[in-house]
């Protein structure tokens, strides 16, 4: 029982210390200007207007959950995307971004 309690409590250790990784990561794009982030990451695959506030530019993966099956096709087995939406003030200054992962298209993504 105490090794279980043990093998959990260093499990969630472990996973705070990854996504504190990536914030810190992340977090260094703030007040960088947009085209810095273009130059670095590339287009993104959609932008979205964000009313008042400026635009948001949203880069995705597609993730296959099935990948390293060769047994199947990796379209057909389930499948997700990971989004990273990046907010952009009227300046084109970098004051926000956010992760996500979703089922959803970037097509049918909409303003959050």
């Amino acid at each position: 029982m105490i090794k279980n309690i043990l093998l959990l409590v260093t499990i969630l250790v472990l996973n705070a210390c990854s996504s504190t990784k990536n914030s810190s990561e992340n977090n260094k794009w703030i007040g960088q200007s947009k085209n810095n982030i273009i130059k670095a990451w590339g287009t993104p695959i959609r932008t979205l207007s964000n009313s008042d506030q400026g635009e948001i530019l949203i880069y995705g993966e597609q993730i296959y959950a099935n990948a390293g099956n060769e047994e199947g096709s990796r379209i057909a087995g389930p499948n997700y995307w990971n989004y990273t939406y990046v907010y952009v003030d009227k300046d084109d200054k970098i004051y926000s971004y956010k992760t996500e992962k979703q089922q959803h298209t970037p097509q049918e993504l909409a303003v959050k």
